[in-house]
């Protein structure tokens, strides 16, 4: 299970992805993204979860725990359904 931090805005979004893509990379099976930490985000925070979407390669991906912020955020921009938002 990938985690996101606890801070995750266009500041730290282009360090962050590296280091989750590598961990999607390493993983084989469905992805899982961990966002239950994450307490400040801006929309660069559901770029980074769509890029890493995109690196699954057709896995099963999803995020668990996201804040309902950041599932009001994703419905808002239509990508919602593509980032499988769990409790």
């Amino acid at each position: 299970m990938l985690a996101l931090p606890a801070k995750l805005s266009i500041a730290e979004a282009s360090a962050a992805l590296p280091a989750l893509a590598g961990q999607v990379g390493q993983s084989s099976g469905a992805v899982v993204v961990d966002a239950s930490a994450l307490k400040n985000f801006d929309s660069s925070a559901i770029a980074t979860l769509l890029e890493l979407r995109r690196r699954a390669a057709g896995r099963a991906f999803s995020v668990n725990g996201a804040p309902t912020a950041m599932v009001e955020l994703a419905t808002m921009y239509g990508v919602a359904e593509l980032l499988a938002f769990t409790s």
